[in-house]
């Protein structure tokens, strides 16, 4: 078939495109169904679907390209139909990810799950390749209509999730890459075929059918799907947000009485409740205001109303504002200002609209002032300085104690984070900081640990001074004083504890007798571990069988507590219940970069079998140096874009925006130069453009490094809209470097060993898997810079290993 003269941009575009919004959206729809982690092994593994796509391009080559217009088409309908049916397959197989450990049938339900889900990528990449390997001698234009595509599809997704639920999303996503499929028959001049024709219409009624009642089955053990088991439960509000699905949940029958660590001397009873869900877990309640104010007394009996005891408490600020307990507690106790932070709006506006008769309208009471905001990032900004900031289970208690949340970075608890808390204190205010108790202790004391060091970092003599600590049957509650703690508040600290039934962990001074009195363990652990961190820290660090090590910015992994020499004696207690120990989330990570591994093996191996019969004239290339540049690219490409979108946290207070800036602008710039890179290669040879753009990544990453904390103390006080210009145009120079290698690679390949730029393509996909995980346990054991020196170094070998003709 003679070749194409118009080149399919819009239709490859809207491919990517949909197929980027796709894996994002699916992010969000298993961490709903499931949970974040295992939905993160799922779908990082459906990637592969990409490498398997290099596999069979390279394998089937000859006669894909003699059909290529159809067979080009045929792939996006494919894509298109199966998004929307392989969901909906995939949610009929019965996983259940807790049960992976004693069930092998869950093993091959997983592995159903990974066949289904990784079809639409298979051919969406199918679409990509076979356009590359067509247009061989257009690939710089091609691959930059593909980031173009990329990067619109992931800003314009995030637009998507403000305006619908994420399961109308997906018929959406289906419907534009049909679109794509039906623009592509005109880009290519295309006479449309009966068996074509029928597939697109078939598939676009498929799609509007199947899309109506496309709803989300979650987990049994979830949260939300425990709590409507009890009789009378419904759902009375849903509402959605990139920031998830907040489930309002309401329960006549069997009131709701939640009231976290409530102490055992308490005779008061909560006022009615309503439950609200966040991706079906992490339960928090609006609460109903009470006629008279004496009836919040029981909020007056939980460990974090300690620093109520022990000052006048006038200026009050409270982060993660949630269902409003905080805020009915310093209500309670006559605060006179109240600031609280909020980062989801749905929430705010549940108080402000159809729940603020029930709720009271406490989010607009006259002392009551509402940030939706992100908590660090509206300190940052703040010259405000409070009596008390409190932050009080800012996280949800069944996701922490099955150590789900271990891969979840978190600013709100690192050194850095406790240093900014402790400078927006007023001279003998407190930071109060409570948290779900466990056993053995493990966060608490990692949250000790931070205190401390955030107490050592800001110039703090005699830290120990500084802190308290108290614990009940459920919670505990660490308080850093600016300052040193005073008799008057030792005494006030212990009537609290004797009058609640706490136990008092920890004061400067505190005797052994006097611990571990109401709630009793076998032994005072807690006692001992803030006695251990006070005495010799690093030696209890390397003792023990958790990793409480403080988190800092650069490695932001609070809930990372696993030790991997703790794991043999804690898997040996599977059966006598042991295994909520385990830090399901670090595991589930090794477990994708272990299959990650052994399947792109696998899928890099076979097409080499082909390759050994392979016509010289048709591959003049090292495959040595063919698989290494491309891997090596790949791997370098998203340790890029991790480095960046974390780093960017921070700076732009939000990661939703955080995401959405850093990706697009990635990928929009990366297009700009790939589509460069043509221009500059008639000039210089594709290796030498090649080269040029590596210089350039180097060079920007490690300017980066050495000034990207300066840049961002200097621009931090700015408004929104400039900090998101200033990040668009810091991102645009390495972004624009890092489109060029890789279409230089490809073009190279076209030019003298045109057979394996499916194999490069399959590569590169591979490493683009195995990189997503790869950088996160990279940067939760070394940190988020080690992931950008080791960014650079793959560049290096990229800069080395360009794929050029082999002589002779």
């Amino acid at each position: 078939m003679p070749m194409m003269k118009r080149l399919p941009y819009l239709s490859l575009a809207l491919t990517s495109a949909s197929a980027l919004a796709y894996e994002i959206l699916l992010m969000k729809l298993f961490s709903v169904i499931q949970w974040h982690h295992f939905a993160y092994m799922i779908i990082s593994l459906a990637l592969l679907g990409y490498g398997a796509s290099g596999t069979f391009l390279a394998l089937a080559r000859e006669w894909l390209l003699k059909y290529f217009p159809y067979t080009y088409v045929g792939n996006i309908i494919l894509f298109g139909l199966t998004s929307m049916l392989c969901f909906i397959a995939a949610q009929q197989i019965p996983f259940n990810p807790l049960e992976i450990l004693w069930e092998m049938k869950q093993l091959f339900w997983l592995l159903g799950l990974y066949l289904l889900l990784s079809l639409p990528f298979f051919f969406a990449a199918n679409a990509v390749g076979l356009a590359f390997i067509y247009y061989k001698a257009d690939i710089s234009k091609l691959y930059a209509a593909d980031l173009f595509g990329a990067g619109l599809g992931s800003f314009g997704l995030l637009g998507l999730l403000y305006l619908f639920f994420p399961a109308s999303i997906l018929q959406f996503i289906a419907l534009t890459a049909l679109l794509g499929a039906l623009i592509s028959f005109k880009e290519l001049c295309l006479k449309p075929k009966t068996g074509l024709i029928l597939l697109l219409a078939v598939s676009v009624l498929t799609v509007l059918f199947l899309g109506r009642e496309n709803t989300l089955k979650i987990n049994e053990y979830k949260d939300l799907s425990q709590t409507l088991r009890i009789s009378g439960t419904k759902i009375v509000e849903e509402r959605s947000s990139p920031l998830g699905i907040l489930t309002v949940v309401q329960s006549p029958d069997v009131p709701f009485r939640y009231v976290p660590g409530l102490s055992m001397a308490s005779v008061m009873e909560p006022p009615d409740q309503l439950a609200v869900f966040t991706n079906g877990d992490g339960m928090r309640v609006i609460t109903k205001f009470p006629q008279k104010m004496e009836q919040l007394g029981y909020l007056d009996y939980q460990t974090s109303a300690l620093a109520y005891h022990l000052g006048n408490l006038q200026n009050v600020l409270i982060l993660g504002a949630g269902g409003g307990s905080e805020i009915l507690q310093a209500l309670y106790h006559k605060a006179e200002v109240i600031d609280a932070v909020e980062i989801d709006p749905q929430m705010v506006d549940l108080f402000r609209t159809k729940y603020a008769r029930f709720a009271g309208n406490i989010y607009d009471k006259e002392n009551v002032t509402v940030h939706t905001e992100e908590a660090r990032g509206f300190i940052a900004s703040s010259a405000q300085k409070y009596d008390l900031i409190q932050m009080s289970m800012v996280d949800s208690f069944g996701a922490s104690s099955a150590g789900l949340q271990s891969l979840n970075e978190n600013y709100l608890y690192t050194v850095e984070a406790f240093q900014l808390y402790l400078r927006h204190l007023k001279p003998g205010g407190y930071l109060s900081v409570t948290r779900w108790l466990k056993l053995p202790p493990r966060d608490t004391l990692k949250l000790f640990a931070t205190a401390l060091t955030a107490l050592e970092r800001n110039g703090v003599e005699d830290p120990k001074k500084h802190l308290v600590l108290i614990r009940g049957w459920q919670t505990s509650t660490l308080i850093v004083k600016n300052g040193i703690f005073g008799s008057t508040e030792i005494e006030q600290l212990e009537h609290f504890c004797d009058d609640r039934f706490f136990d008092t962990v920890y004061y400067d001074g505190l005797l052994k007798s006097k611990v571990n009195q109401y709630n009793i363990l076998e032994k005072p652990y807690f006692y001992q571990g803030a006695l251990s961190l006070l005495e010799n820290r690093e030696q209890f660090f390397s003792d023990y069988k958790f990793d409480i090590r403080p988190a800092s910015d650069d490695r932001p992994y609070f809930y990372h507590l696993f030790k991997w020499k703790t794991l043999g004696e804690i898997f040996a207690l599977r059966g006598g219940g042991g295994l909520h120990l385990l830090e399901w989330g670090y595991l589930v990570l090794i477990a994708s970069l272990l299959q990650a591994v052994i399947a792109s093996i696998v899928l890099i191996l076979l097409p080499l079998v082909r390759y050994r019969k392979a016509k010289k004239h048709t591959m003049a290339t090292s495959k040595k140096r063919v698989l290494l540049y491309f891997f090596v690219l790949g791997l370098g490409f998203l340790f890029l874009e991790i480095y960046f979108i974390q780093r960017f946290i921070l700076f732009l207070s939000h990661p939703l925006y955080t995401v959405a800036v850093v990706l697009t602008s990635f990928l929009i710039f990366a297009g700009l130069g790939s589509s460069y890179s043509k221009r500059l290669a008639a000039l210089k040879g594709y290796r030498k453009s090649a080269r040029y753009g590596i210089v350039g990544i180097v060079i920007f990453g490690l300017f980066y490094i050495l000034t990207l904390d300066h840049i961002f103390g200097f621009l931090l006080t700015q408004e929104a809209p400039v900090k998101i210009a200033a990040s668009v145009v810091l991102i645009a120079p390495l972004a624009f470097a890092m489109g060029m290698p890789f279409p230089m690679g490809l073009s190279e390949l076209g030019r003298h060993s045109e057979s394996l730029i499916p194999w490069a393509w399959g590569v590169n996909g591979c490493a683009s898997v195995i990189s997503a995980v790869a950088a996160t346990l990279v940067a939760i054991h070394f940190g988020f810079t080690f992931v950008m020196f080791i960014a650079l170094f793959f560049y290096l070998v990229a800069y080395f290993t360009f794929p050029l003709q082999m002589k002779g």
